[in-house]
């Protein structure tokens, strides 16, 4: 099989193409900078584009591919117009290049922030109202894709991915930046901790993009992907310094935005129905194989 993973070199797309190459797959990645050190996989044929830009992108993509994962989108959310265009413009340029290619699936990674201020269980058919320009461009190019399928049959499948994460994951991500304040014995801000969030380990959610790329049933639908089992904040926060015996958690000094909402976590009926796919390892499990990842990583 052939797949291109556009934002290959990012944290799931370099665990999605590690377990590809596994699979004996041909891989390809799209991303706009060349993967660091440590996310370099020798096999992967590296691309170097934005996604924004049509044509050079129509020019990058005249290989023949079996399977697209479109992980791709700027990620400081700040930045509104690249946030915009990368994850709603740049899915549109993507679909509209293969809608011609007559690929056999194609994976666009949703979010959580699609439904805005939906009570939990998150249901996959709720009317979605996001109120951040990264929900709202998300949940656009979810629309575009939806209306593509049914105009179309353009083979896709929309995952809404909660907070994935495991090793090699930045430094810039809650999970990340707890243990390596742990690891240090230092002081950080962070919140009341009160807010109860979704984690999922990323062999699961890499086995539920693999899963809905073979799926002939998942076609021109959305699926939540998560653990199912939603974690209090500052109860993680507690549990990776109690195994790091350090860290100096500054409660309270990161204020909640006014429009939070405290409990965000997915209704998983899909996700069991149509993909057969449900989360195997457990928080405990994953959050003490990261802590250790993390650790050597440090260390080098």
């Amino acid at each position: 099989m052939k797949i291109l993973i556009v934002g290959g070199t990012g944290f799931i797309g370099y665990h999605l193409a590690k377990q590809c190459l596994k699979k004996n797959w041909n891989v390809s990645s799209i991303s706009t900078k060349k993967p660091i050190r440590n996310k370099f996989l020798k096999k992967v044929k590296y691309l170097i584009c934005d996604i924004t830009k049509k044509q050079k992108l129509k020019k990058i993509s005249k290989s023949n591919y079996d399977y697209v994962v479109n992980l791709g989108g700027h990620v400081n959310h700040t930045h509104k117009k690249k946030v915009f265009d990368s994850h709603f413009k740049g899915c549109k340029n993507l679909a509209d290049i293969f809608l011609k290619k007559k690929i056999l699936a194609f994976v666009q990674i949703g979010s959580g922030a699609e439904y805005g201020k939906k009570k939990s269980p998150q249901k996959e058919n709720s009317i979605c109202k996001p109120d951040s320009i990264y929900g709202k461009s998300k949940l656009l190019a979810t629309m575009y894709l939806i209306k593509l399928f049914k105009e179309e049959k353009f083979p896709v499948t929309v995952l809404r991915v909660y907070q994935a994460y495991g090793p090699q994951q930045d430094f810039n991500r809650f999970i990340p930046i707890v243990i390596k304040s742990c690891l240090k014995d230092s002081k950080f801000p962070c919140s009341k901790g009160a807010q109860f969030r979704d984690f999922t380990y990323i062999t699961d959610v890499v086995e539920g993009i693999i899963a809905a790329l073979e799926s002939k049933d998942s076609k021109g639908k959305i699926i939540n992907i998560g653990s199912g089992k939603p974690k209090k904040i500052k109860t993680i926060i507690e549990n990776i310094k109690e195994k790091l015996s350090g860290g100096k958690p500054q409660y309270g000094l990161i204020k909640l935005r006014k429009d939070e909402i405290l409990n965000v976590f997915p209704d998983l009926y899909n996700s069991k129905k149509v993909l057969k796919w449900k989360s195997k390892i457990s928080f405990k499990k994953g959050l003490n194989i990261t802590i250790n990842s993390l650790k050597k990583g440090l260390q080098k």
